[in-house]
């Protein structure tokens, strides 16, 4: 399986050669995801490359770890009254 997603002004093209029984739209979640929780893309940018709507994509970040406000887990574990 080929992944590639097209360059357009702003951004840069990524080719990836995959084994034929990979998820093609868990891949590119993933990498939304990543570049999501770093602050490269914004919510709607990261559900356009990964190719879903920006309120499913909010709904399903979570899955790969990333949290919607920001919070880290050692942040969510800290008491309240820090």
């Amino acid at each position: 399986m080929y992944l590639y997603f097209e360059e357009s002004v702003y951004m840069k093209s990524l080719t990836l050669t995959l084994p034929e029984e990979t998820n093609e739209q868990d891949v590119k979640m993933a990498v939304a995801a990543l570049l999501f929780d770093k602050g490269i893309l914004s919510s709607g940018q990261a559900a356009t490359y990964a190719g879903t709507t920006k309120r499913e994509f909010l709904l399903t970040v979570g899955n790969y770890g990333v949290s919607i406000f920001g919070e880290t887990p050692a942040d969510l574990s800290r008491p309240l009254n820090e």
